[in-house]
């Protein structure tokens, strides 16, 4: 099961791929960066992005109506990824769940003119299913 690293490396290599983050969201640190920042700086980046994250995981209007039979695991935040779109690119901010509070994502600069955002966000869910945070 690959770690942070390896899995920054694999979501650079998507078509388009600018930049990539793996951050906590309630706290705004990135855990790990690659590529650019659409800033110049990851870690502003990352408390930047960590508040739409927190701010979208956090509205009852995207709760969770009803847990998942049986589950006994921490809670996870109904909301699966959040995309923004700017002129020239998306930002696409995919949960993942964690064994201790899931309050991690990973956060994708996508290209607009040389990236495919339903492909990414395809693979970035399959990358963050696989993601394991020590």
């Amino acid at each position: 099961m690959p770690g942070i690293d390896e899995c920054l490396i694999e979501v650079m290599r998507l078509p388009g791929a600018r930049g990539a983050a793996v951050v906590d969201w309630t706290s705004g640190l990135a855990l790990g960066t690659i590529g650019e920042s659409p800033n110049g700086d990851h870690e502003a980046t990352a408390a930047e992005t960590a508040e739409v994250a927190r701010m979208a995981a956090e509205q009852p209007v995207f709760a969770q109506a009803d847990a998942p039979a049986g589950s006994t695991g921490p809670p996870v935040p109904a909301v699966e990824d959040v995309i923004v779109t700017t002129a020239p690119g998306y930002h696409i901010l995919r949960f993942v769940e964690t064994a201790f509070d899931s309050s991690v994502f990973l956060h994708l600069w996508l290209d607009r003119a040389e990236g495919n955002l339903a492909l990414a966000r395809i693979r970035l869910g399959e990358i963050a299913e696989r993601l394991v945070l020590a």
